[in-house]
């Protein structure tokens, strides 16, 4: 079990009880699941960037990403249906508790211009997503070896049935709030 695990268990659980006054237990807001998605719009002239932001993304959530592919032909882009031009990750259980532990007390207080939750950021069923612009800031890349800068998009999925809800329990992780 994660330190975040047990912080919502022994503590996040009660407060958010406390709080909105839930009679069920299973009616408690919890993390069901956080994406990781990459687009590389460079990957239809150059293979070898798809390759090495798979890579990266692979050292900073800590499993194998899944290639996505264009779902349709553009032909001012060169882009046909079909061909790979990102990669995607899906966290769920302790790597996902891992993962928003590294990201929170590392990788956000590395970020220059992060202004924390608002309410533009939710998207009205509980989940929350905000993109991150250099992948840089996590510890497990290595600065030296980084031969091109791109972002990532992050998702987080909870099981809130309001916005409110779901900043509650992401103020209780310590993520960065803007009021």
């Amino acid at each position: 079990m994660t330190n975040f695990e047990k912080l919502y268990n022994e503590v996040i659980k009660k407060s958010l009880v406390e709080k909105f006054g839930y009679k069920n237990p299973h009616e408690i807001p919890k993390l069901t699941k956080i994406v990781l998605n990459v687009g590389i719009g460079d990957a239809v002239t150059d293979k070898k960037k798809l390759n090495t932001a798979a890579e990266e993304l692979a050292l900073i959530a800590g499993q194998k990403p899944v290639l996505t592919h264009a779902r349709k032909s553009i032909a001012t882009f060169k882009l046909r249906e079909g061909m790979p031009i990102g990669c995607k990750v899906t966290l769920r259980s302790d790597r996902m508790y891992e993962f928003l532990e590294r990201l929170i007390n590392m990788a956000l207080p590395r970020v220059r211009d992060f202004h924390g939750i608002t309410g533009k950021n939710f998207d009205g069923r509980g989940n929350f997503a905000f993109g991150i612009k250099e992948q840089i800031i996590f510890p497990e890349i290595n600065y030296d070896k980084v031969e091109n800068i791109h972002g990532l998009d992050v998702c987080i999925c909870t099981t809130a049935k309001t916005d409110e809800e779901a900043k509650a329990l992401l103020t209780s992780f310590n993520l960065p709030c803007k009021n």
